[in-house]
């Protein structure tokens, strides 16, 4: 398995809600079609689209539904028609739907939905909103797919987020291939070596953590370890990636090259990293430096990780961070 090959368009399929893509499947016939979705990232993943609420057979048009608290219960009824109540068909169709959910390596919601929003959806009490709902459809398929990077369009917007989401698609893509290839101690050690710096950049203490217990665990049942492993993988990447995580893998893989470069070089190096530390530089300025220096003075070890190049150059996520 080469981690550092990335996958065809066709291999990396993304589940996302319909109306995201432009399909007419709204209560007021209409769509929300993204054009970043659309035009960037349709350039790399083939998107499987979904609209749980035509599923259910609501049609459209159709009457809005409202996620509300009845008797400390959350159901989806019509705001208009408080008895056309669809939080059983939408709950057992987001259930029915886990077959195909567990061949995607990602999905994309539609934020604030009823249905398929993510977080902080609108939930009524006496008519009185509050954000601490869940989508019904988006329940489910988070509870069925604990480890499937999902991302809301609205939060596409951020940089960092954005990277975030689109880095644990290909890292998930990966994941699942070792898998499917067949894990081994030594193959799953490989891994972690090839993902140690990503996996730095966002949390170092849990990452510590996994090495250690990945260094302990020939005592364990190997489904033990994988299970365990895939687990704190996900969860490491799902967080932020902050600037000072990013600032010490860079100052480390520069340690890499301190017998190689001149005085010159190692200087300009050291420049790069500092003005990204106070914000004057993206985060693509070092990486670059760093990826020519090891072009032209090659470390094994280097060679395997991932930090480097974690997505497609072309999608220039790294140039915004």
């Amino acid at each position: 398995m080469d981690i550092h090959a990335f996958p065809e368009k066709s291999d990396i399929s993304i589940g996302i809600s319909s109306c995201l893509l432009g399909e007419r499947v709204r209560y007021d016939t209409g769509h929300k079609q993204h054009s970043y979705i659309c035009h960037t990232l349709g350039n790399f993943f083939t998107f499987r689209p979904f609209c749980p609420e035509m599923a259910i057979g609501l049609g459209t048009p159709r009457e809005t539904i409202r996620l509300v608290n009845i008797e400390g219960e959350t159901r989806a009824v019509g705001t208009k028609t408080a008895e056309h109540d669809v939080t059983q068909a939408l709950r057992e169709n987001g259930e029915a739907q886990a077959h195909w959910q567990r061949e995607l390596y990602g999905y994309i919601l539609k934020k604030d939905s009823p249905s398929c929003g993510m977080e902080r959806v609108k939930v009524y009490k006496k008519n009185t909103p509050e954000k601490v709902g869940v989508g019904l459809y988006a329940e489910a398929l988070l509870k069925n797919n604990p480890l499937l990077p999902v991302e809301e369009e609205g939060r596409l917007g951020d940089a960092v987020l954005r990277e975030n989401f689109i880095k644990r698609v290909y890292s998930y893509r990966s994941w699942r291939s070792l898998v499917d290839s067949g894990v081994s101690m030594k193959k799953l050690t490989d891994f972690h070596s090839a993902y140690k710096y990503s996996l730095l950049s966002h949390n170092q203490n849990e990452t510590r953590k996994l090495g250690s217990f990945l260094a302990e665990a020939h005592t364990l049942k190997l489904e033990e370890v994988v299970a365990r492993y895939s687990e704190t993988f996900m969860a490491i990447l799902k967080r932020k990636a902050s600037k000072r995580n990013h600032v010490n893998v860079l100052q480390h893989l520069q340690g890499f090259l301190k017998t190689d470069l001149d005085k010159a070089d190692r200087q300009e190096l050291g420049e790069a990293i500092s003005e990204y530390r106070l914000g004057r530089l993206p985060l693509i300025v070092p990486i670059v430096l760093l990826r020519h220096h090891f072009r032209r003075h090659p470390k094994p070890f280097v060679d395997r990780c991932t930090y480097l190049n974690p997505h497609p150059g072309e999608l220039m996520l790294l140039n915004t961070l």
